[in-house]
């Protein structure tokens, strides 16, 4: 099984939205170093706790300062953007780092109604053909002539003869069956749904069609791991993820996140107990031994082929060190 890593660009209360960047680039060195495939970044607008409003240029800084690992968005939230714009980004991206980007699609708008308005220049966003829109942008990585006619008088540039691997991130049985019928890669957010859907990994691997984005299925889920030497330190560092969860489900304000010390005095009523209680429950968190035995077990269960992992926390060493120690842990699982 592959190990990736799927990165929000947390900011911290004690951090500037420079230093979240600077830590995403040394996240990615590090990942490599550690044998991670690929790393991801996710679109997120409007809110103060996350650096990851501009996925593309990320990518693009992370390819220059890395060597090997597949670098992509995790994904790009289409119904912001045109399909024209779509492509000629990743193209671009492409044509600098051939064979290394992924061009990850998602259908959410990573962002609450002002983000949407704003992003759309306060025009209803189109929800209803976003599917067609994918089908759009495949025609125009591959410098073919889509159906759209809207796109056949103008060019996708530059032209380039390899394409992006191409992901839809998903939930459902219909996300899943649409992935596979287009030859893309599938994601699945775990950390984000808090459970697994049998029922969609199911049709993905059965109706999967290769295609020149991926030859072969591709099934990824994303989950929250957090490892330290002991549990209890796992979970001191998990604490400060696992309330901008229950702010997140509560409809709160989302401001930058708290460090380990602020989450542990953070006051919690009885309701909020129970709710940090049942988020914790869905987060891998304990020694890395214990972490990679759960996901073996995941993909045992639900036959994926890759598990991202998304570990938040201060600081950034204690985050580095999390990835290492799962990273070490998986290789002397394979071994045995």
């Amino acid at each position: 099984m592959d190990l990736s890593i799927l990165d929000q660009i947390p900011i911290f209360k004690n951090e500037s939205a420079k230093q979240a960047l600077d830590n995403a680039v040394s996240l990615a060195q590090q990942g490599e170093k550690y044998g991670y495939k690929r790393v991801w970044y996710a679109e997120h607008h409007g809110g103060e706790s996350l650096a990851s409003s501009a996925p593309e240029i990320v990518i693009g800084q992370v390819a220059a300062k890395t060597n090997h690992i597949n670098v992509g968005s995790g994904g790009i939230m289409m119904m912001h953007y045109s399909p024209l714009k779509i492509a000629e980004v990743f193209k671009t991206l492409a044509a600098f780092y051939p064979g290394r980007i992924d061009l990850g699609l998602g259908r959410a708008p990573g962002g609450d109604r002002h983000a949407i308005f704003a992003l759309s220049e306060g025009r209803a966003p189109q929800l209803d053909h976003l599917y067609n829109k994918i089908d759009t942008i495949h025609s125009l990585l591959k410098n073919e002539l889509p159906e759209n006619e809207l796109y056949q008088h103008t060019a996708a540039t530059p032209a380039i003869n390899h394409y992006p691997s191409s992901w839809l991130l998903g939930s459902s049985g219909d996300s899943a069956l649409q992935a596979a019928v287009r030859g893309m890669g599938y994601s699945y957010a775990q950390f984000f749904h808090g459970q697994m859907n049998q029922e969609a990994f199911e049709i993905y691997n059965s109706r999967f069609q290769p295609s020149d984005f991926m030859p072969e299925k591709k099934l990824s889920v994303a989950f929250f791991a957090l490892a330290c030497e002991t549990e209890e330190e796992a979970r001191y560092y998990e604490r400060p993820y696992a309330i901008f969860k229950m702010k997140l489900a509560k409809g709160e304000r989302l401001e930058k996140f708290l460090s380990p010390e602020e989450a542990a005095d953070y006051p919690l009523s009885d309701l909020d107990k129970t709710l940090l209680e049942k988020i914790s429950e869905s987060h891998l968190v304990g020694t890395a031994d214990k972490i990679v035995e759960q996901l073996l077990e995941q993909q045992r269960l639900y036959q994926f082929d890759e598990a991202m992992i998304i570990s938040i926390t201060q600081p950034h060493e204690v985050r580095l060190n999390s990835y290492r120690l799962i990273a070490e842990a998986m290789k002397l699982t394979n071994k045995e």
